[in-house]
């Protein structure tokens, strides 16, 4: 069974560190631009905020989700990109509407299912949805001032995301779903072995676990990466998948980075 206070408490570790790195920002550097194409800073964080707002309200009020997700549906591409919030109240409210979220799910009887944009999802996977878009937006943001992030145990969350999410890679895409399995092998930042996908598959993927997540969520390109697919449905999936809903966007070109970098 999942540990759902412990996700949860996995789900606050990963949005203290990057409001620790956003705390001591100059105010002129939240309008720096991020590797994605049109996304500084600043809008990074606010899409983390009102996403975090709008999985509190699907926990505590349907009704008001109910009308989010008709504002969703009119407007797809806008909707992802909330209005903007001058630079000195981005954090605070990020912060807020995180700590609101956290507690929302806690308090979340068992069973409960949240509804969502796509279909509806239990509390761990809530959780582990919010930590995985909290790492890869704070991606987006750590390749914008040019540091780096000790990789963590937390990466096993996001993976296993992205694993769960591979038919929906295919899906948003309008290809069909592949039949055959794929396993995945990864070097955790402690020295150990990931293993996630049925054991017996033969499309294999194997690496790096931070480097696996970064091409997953969209932001390293698997060719700038040393990660290695074995089998055609195992390159493909690399090359397409995603392990967030929506639209896939134009994700990162090959050569943009290096290899851990």
């Amino acid at each position: 069974m999942v540990d759902v206070h412990a996700l949860i408490e996995d789900l606050r570790a990963e949005q203290e560190e990057l409001a620790g790195l956003l705390a001591g920002l100059d105010p002129a550097a939240w309008s720096r631009p991020t590797p994605a194409p049109g996304w500084s800073i600043a809008d990074q964080v606010r899409h983390l905020s009102f996403f975090d707002r709008a999985a509190h309200t699907a926990l505590t009020d349907p009704e008001g989700f109910d009308a989010l997700l008709t504002e969703a549906m009119a407007d797809p591409v806008g909707f992802t990109k909330p209005d903007p919030v001058p630079a000195e109240r981005l954090l605070p409210e990020w912060q807020e509407a995180a700590g609101e979220l956290r507690t929302a799910l806690a308090e979340a009887p068992p069973g409960t299912r949240v509804p969502w944009f796509g279909p509806p999802m239990s509390v761990p996977s809530k959780a582990t949805a919010r930590l995985m878009e909290t790492w890869a937006h704070g991606q987006d943001v750590v390749d914008a001032l040019g540091v780096r992030r000790r990789p963590t145990a937390r990466l096993r969350h996001v993976a296993h995301i992205a694993v769960r999410a591979r038919p929906f890679s295919y899906l948003t895409r309008e290809l069909p779903v592949p039949e055959e399995p794929v396993r995945v092998e990864l070097e955790a930042p402690d020295g150990s072995t990931w293993h996630l996908g049925p054991t017996e598959a033969e499309q294999i993927v194997t690496g790096d676990a931070e480097e696996f997540c970064l091409v997953l969520t969209r932001r390293r390109h698997a060719d700038d990466t040393v990660l290695r697919a074995y089998g055609a449905l195992a390159r493909e999936w690399l090359e397409i998948g995603q392990a967030f809903a929506g639209p896939p966007g134009e994700g990162r070109h090959p050569g943009q980075f290096d290899a851990k970098s």
